[in-house]
C-alpha cells in the first residue's frame, strides 16, 4: 500500500527520501522526477513564447504544443508513483517464504509477474519521452530564441531519464525467466532509446546554432 503521496513533498524531503535505505522512491522514480523538471523547462520556454507579436504565425502549433507539455509533466510526476507502485510488490515477492516446494513455486511465479510489472514503469516512461522530446525539436525551433537554451536544457533532462530509465527496464529483465518476454522489452527499450537519441540530437543542433549567433 501506498503510504506517501509524492506529488505533496517538498524537493528536500523527496531528496532525503530517495537517499534513504526505503526501497521507494528509486532509480526510475528519481528518472520520472527528472523528466518532469525537462517538461517544466518546456513549458517554461513556450510561456516565454506565447503571445507575443513576433511568434504570432506559430502561436497555432504553440498551444497546443503547451497543452501537451502540461499533460506531459503531470504524466511524469504521476510516474514516480507508478514506478513505486511497481516495485513495491517485488520487493514483497522476494521476502515470500520458500520452505517447501510449493512455497518456492509460488515465489518463483510472483518473482515473475512482479518483475514483469517493474519493467514496464520505466519502459512506459520511455515511451512517453518520445513525443516529449519531438516538440521540444519544435520548441527549439520556433520558441523564444531568449529561452532557447533552457529548450535545450530539457531535452537534455529528458534524455537523460530515459538513458536512465533502460538502465531501469534491463535489471528486471535480466532476472526474469521467460527470455523471450525479456528480450523483447529489452528490443523496446533499446529502440525507444535510440529515437530518443536521434530526436534529442536534431534539438539540440537547432539550440547550438543559435546559442552560439
Amino acid at each position: 500500500m501506498m503510504e506517501k503521496d509524492w506529488k505533496d513533498m517538498t524537493l528536500a524531503e523527496f531528496s532525503e527520501e530517495l537517499a534513504s535505505s526505503s526501497p521507494t522512491p528509486g532509480g526510475g522514480g528519481a528518472c520520472a522526477y527528472v523528466a518532469a523538471l525537462g517538461v517544466a523547462l518546456g513549458r517554461m520556454v513556450a510561456a516565454l513564447t506565447t503571445g507575443k507579436e513576433k511568434y504570432a504565425e506559430t502561436q497555432g502549433e504553440l498551444d497546443e504544443i503547451i497543452e501537451r507539455l502540461k499533460e506531459n509533466q503531470e504524466k511524469m510526476i504521476n510516474g514516480i508513483e507508478e514506478d513505486a507502485k511497481g516495485f513495491l510488490p517485488l520487493a514483497e515477492a522476494f521476502a515470500l517464504p520458500r520452505g517447501t516446494q510449493a512455497e518456492i513455486q509460488h515465489r518463483e511465479m510472483m518473482i515473475e509477474a512482479c518483475l514483469i510489472d517493474a519493467a514496464k514503469s520505466p519502459l512506459n516512461l520511455m515511451r512517453s519521452i518520445v513525443p516529449i522530446v519531438l516538440d521540444f525539436e519544435r520548441l527549439a525551433d520556433i520558441g523564444s530564441v531568449l529561452a532557447v537554451s533552457d529548450a535545450g536544457s530539457g531535452v537534455i533532462f529528458c534524455k537523460a531519464a530515459a538513458d536512465a530509465a533502460i538502465l531501469n527496464v534491463n535489471i528486471n529483465t535480466k532476472l526474469m525467466s521467460d527470455k523471450m518476454k525479456a528480450m523483447s522489452m529489452n528490443q523496446e527499450a533499446k529502440a525507444l532509446q535510440n529515437e530518443i537519441t536521434a530526436i534529442s540530437e536534431d534539438a539540440l543542433r537547432i539550440v547550438s546554432r543559435k546559442v552560439k549567433k
